[in-house]
This record gives C-alpha cells, sequence and structure tokens, in this order.
C-alpha cells in the first residue's frame, strides 16, 4: 500500500499560532491569570522551546485577539482566561518572519534577471523613488510607497510578469494585521533610514550593472529589515 498523502490541514495552523496556543493554554489551565505578567520574551522561549522570532509572533498575535497586552517598557500582561477564540490564520496574516524570507528568496532571483534588463526610464524612477523615501523620512513620515514602487519597479523589470505579480503581492502581506501591528511597533526613523541606505547601495549596483552585487545588497537588506523587527524593543 503506498504512503498515504499528508492531508492539507495539517499544516493549517502557522507556527506563530501554535505557540499562541500554548502560551494560552498556560492561561486557561492557571499558570497566569488575568492581570499577571508574563516572563519576558527570553525566558519565555527557553521555557516554550520556542525561536524567539516565532515567540513574537505569538506574542503580537494574542494582543491582536485581546488575550495579552504588550505594554512599552514594562512588560507582557494577560488580560483575559485565554478562552477567547481566536481569529483563523487567514484573517492574522502569514508570519512576518515567512513573508521576509519569502522575499528574499524570490527578490533575490528577479534582481539578477532585472539587471539586464534595467532601463534608464526604471533607473530614473528608482531614482525618484529613493528621493521621495529620503524626503518623507525628513517629514517623520514612513515612506511605505516609495517602498513598494521601489522594489515592484525592479521586478517589473525581470521580464516575468509573474514573478513581478509574487513581489507585490508578498509586499503587501505587509498590511496583514500581524505585519501592521509590527510595523507600528518596531518601524523607527532610524530603522527607515537605514533601508534608505540599503536602498541607496541596491541602486548604485543596478547602475553599473553588477547582478551578483545587486543580489547580495538585495538579501542583505530584507535580512537587515527582518533584524530591525526582531531585535528591536517594542515601542
Amino acid at each position: 500500500m503506498g504512503h498515504e498523502l499528508p492531508s492539507p490541514r495539517t499544516n493549517e495552523r502557522r507556527l506563530y499560532q501554535q505557540v499562541a496556543d500554548q502560551i494560552r493554554i498556560l492561561i486557561q489551565d492557571g499558570a497566569f491569570a488575568p492581570g499577571d505578567r508574563l516572563p519576558a520574551e527570553r525566558e519565555l522561549a527557553q521555557q516554550l522551546g520556542v525561536s524567539r522570532p516565532s515567540l513574537r509572533e505569538a506574542l503580537i498575535a494574542l494582543e491582536i485577539e485581546g488575550t495579552i497586552e504588550i505594554r512599552m517598557g514594562s512588560g507582557l500582561y494577560v488580560l483575559t482566561s485565554g478562552e477567547t477564540r481566536p481569529p483563523r490564520a487567514a484573517i492574522i496574516g502569514d508570519s512576518p518572519v515567512e513573508l521576509m524570507q519569502a522575499r528574499a528568496v524570490i527578490e533575490g532571483a528577479v534582481v539578477v534577471l532585472a539587471v539586464p534588463r534595467m532601463t534608464q526610464g526604471a533607473v530614473s524612477i528608482l531614482r525618484r523613488t529613493v528621493d521621495g523615501m529620503r524626503e518623507t523620512i525628513a517629514q517623520g513620515s514612513k515612506p511605505l510607497d516609495h517602498d513598494r514602487l521601489f522594489h515592484t519597479t525592479i521586478a517589473a523589470q525581470s521580464g516575468n510578469s509573474v514573478l513581478a505579480r509574487i513581489v507585490g503581492e508578498l509586499f503587501d502581506g505587509r498590511h496583514s494585521p500581524i505585519s501592521t501591528e509590527f510595523r507600528n511597533r518596531f518601524e523607527t526613523v532610524t530603522a527607515w533610514t537605514l533601508a534608505l541606505a540599503e536602498h541607496e547601495a541596491i541602486l548604485s549596483a543596478l547602475e553599473v550593472g553588477d547582478p551578483l552585487l545587486a543580489q547580495a545588497l538585495m538579501h542583505v537588506h530584507l535580512d537587515q529589515s527582518k533584524r530591525r523587527w526582531l531585535g528591536s524593543d517594542p515601542r
């Protein structure tokens, strides 16, 4: 008899939701009562045997559903008994970490395809986008539209409409509830200033037509973006 294929529902719950389930069970079992302060992230991650990135995503998901509250400079506090019905994964969104990993894989390949097809017109758009990003940051705002245009313009030069569409869809995953909460808590002017410098470096590699350098810089940019989300303290 052949091996039975796993059910599509086997991995329906994302990893961060599985971690959130563990914390919710602890609360339901009375390990933490409403009003209690949870252990610090590092200690809680060790206690549960999970990574800090997965734990941070789980905590954000639990706050979205109203089970806990993340208080700036104070810690993590239980709000309810944990018996609330958790939102479905499709409502909260994909793991921000997995989105950034997917972007690094796909956009790293896309930029290599884009380099030999890069037109002067596309370079001009990218330069204006970088300039607009700088001006928006100087005004104290988040240049999300400029950021999106930078990445989708490069993808459009790949010559592959499917890849270009995927890049846009992955970027728009930033608008899900969980990714939006990450942006609100961890994206600062300093973080955006660093992202601007990374965009400028990528643009310079595109201007000189170096595909391997452009690919390396794209990987660095997306990896650093992920680290800025996961290495910062909530605001």
